[in-house]
């Protein structure tokens, strides 16, 4: 019974701060005296950097065990959500204009987690069937006090 994760490919937050820097470079070159470019680069570059430091400290964005899955909400917060509360996962494949795109499909009742092959630094439809093959696992073993073998939730 391992436990599986699946991390953003590093090249995505690389790109995010490239893009910021892009960003601020454009405006020297041709907006030196409009302070509103100023604030508006500044604003979207620091948005980039902000983006791409989540991915560096946070780069398992999806971890499977026969317990359930634990995923990234928000933009810090982790949510461990048990295989009794996921209603269905399914790769949703759209395709336009000429672009494809796959997502991973996590639906828990009043949430829905969509995660993309970067994200997920693999193909979404070899995710799907290894949460499948996950969920089909035995639950791990008991301990003497009636848990399964997980850390004690913090208390509040």
């Amino acid at each position: 019974m391992a436990a599986q994760q699946w991390r953003v490919k590093p090249v995505l937050p690389v790109t995010k701060l490239l893009g910021a820097v892009a960003l601020i470079v454009l405006v020297v070159a041709f907006g030196r005296e409009d302070p509103i470019q100023w604030v508006l680069a500044a604003a979207v570059a620091l948005g980039l950097a902000g983006w791409a430091l989540r991915d560096l400290v946070r780069p398992v964005r999806l971890a499977a065990d026969a317990t359930g899955v634990t995923l990234v909400a928000g933009y810090l917060a982790r949510r461990h959500l048990p295989w009794a509360q996921i209603e269905r996962v399914r790769v949703d494949r759209r395709e336009r204009r000429g672009i494809r795109s796959e997502l991973l499909e996590i639906d828990a009742g009043d949430s829905l987690y969509l995660l993309s092959v970067h994200e997920l630094g693999s193909d979404p439809e070899e995710v799907a069937q290894e949460l499948a093959r996950l969920r089909d696992q035995p639950m791990p073993a008991e301990t003497s006090s009636g848990s399964p073998l997980r850390p004690p939730a913090p208390e509040k």
